[in-house]
């Protein structure tokens, strides 16, 4: 089973064994909740572990209208958007082309004629315009401004909202949860250096519109938060390889993740690999073997 395949299975396996948690207030499904003057919210009937309350899909603009994250191609939710947007919606963005972000975007372009734009094809979306770091889309009323934030996925991209300095998330950050970072297309790494840089954006944000959860309005406490987690949970990591001289992904996951409930540990040990391949990457951890999530691993790199 591949990498890909195997983190398939786990999350399936952690969805069906983990109910949804109970909805946030404010938070209703097929509804367009107003989040600022340009900014509106349709959230999916997808809950699940891994979802939260669902997928949050955005409406961005009045006269002209941005979607960003169409989600699951689920007809109702579909036609709700549609119905907020009508035919000023002309531009559909996708954050990553996880299966709860981007299927409903061939979807959403049959019922308005928008135009599609993302990082790359990939999972089956396929973009009409492939955009990257720093391309903005302006509108009458906006400016989408794109920032290439890997890490939970290769062809991650962020969108910011410079009129209010509102970022659309996407699953680089969450209202609920921390992230799942799955090797090989996630990078550890790669996820920690965006966090960072977000943190550090001029002028900073003033709240971020997250791919899960309720609107985050204290964007700097968030990110300190995120950076904090994975510190932590990488020291507890290496502390616990050098203790035991040598370990597998799962007996570390079992080591450090008791905080934890069991049915989430397949899917933690997703993360546990991406923070050894970091730490491999600076010389902190070894493996005959970095690619492989059944590799023992040694915390001593001499």
């Amino acid at each position: 089973m591949t990498a890909r395949e195997t983190i398939r299975a786990d999350v399936a396996a952690a969805v069906a064994a983990t109910p949804p948690a109970p909805m946030p207030p404010g938070m209703v499904t097929g509804r367009a909740m107003a989040l600022s003057p340009l900014v509106r919210r349709v959230l999916a009937p997808n809950p699940s572990v891994m979802t939260g309350p669902g997928t949050n899909t955005y409406l961005v603009g009045v006269d002209e209208v941005a979607v960003v994250d169409p989600g699951p191609d689920d007809p109702d939710h579909l036609d709700a958007v549609a119905a907020c947007g009508g035919d000023r919606i002309r531009w559909i963005l996708v954050t990553h082309t996880h299966s709860d972000h981007a299927p409903g975007a061939a979807g959403l372009k049959r019922r308005t004629g928008a135009e599609l734009l993302g990082w790359d094809a990939r999972d089956g979306f396929t973009p009409d315009r492939k955009i990257g770091d720093g391309f903005v889309l302006e509108a009458t009323e906006f400016r989408l401004r794109a920032l290439h934030t890997p890490g939970h996925a290769s062809n991650h991209l962020c969108y910011l909202l410079e009129q209010e300095r509102i970022l659309f998330s996407g699953d680089h950050v969450m209202n609920g949860s921390t992230v799942v970072i799955a090797p090989p297309d996630g990078d550890m790494a790669a996820y920690v250096e965006a966090l960072r840089a977000l943190r550090s954006r001029r002028p900073p944000l003033r709240a971020i519109a997250p791919g899960h959860g309720p609107l985050i309005d204290d964007p700097k406490a968030k990110l300190e938060e995120y950076l904090a987690h994975r510190a932590a949970r990488e020291e507890a990591i290496a502390g616990a390889l050098q203790a035991s001289g040598q370990a597998t992904v799962d007996e570390l996951v079992g080591a450090v993740y008791t905080d934890v409930p069991p049915s989430l540990h397949p899917l933690a040990r997703h993360s546990v690999w991406a923070h050894l391949r970091k730490l491999a990457g600076e010389g902190r951890a070894i493996s005959d073997d970095p690619d492989d999530l059944g590799a023992t691993w040694s915390g001593d790199s001499s």
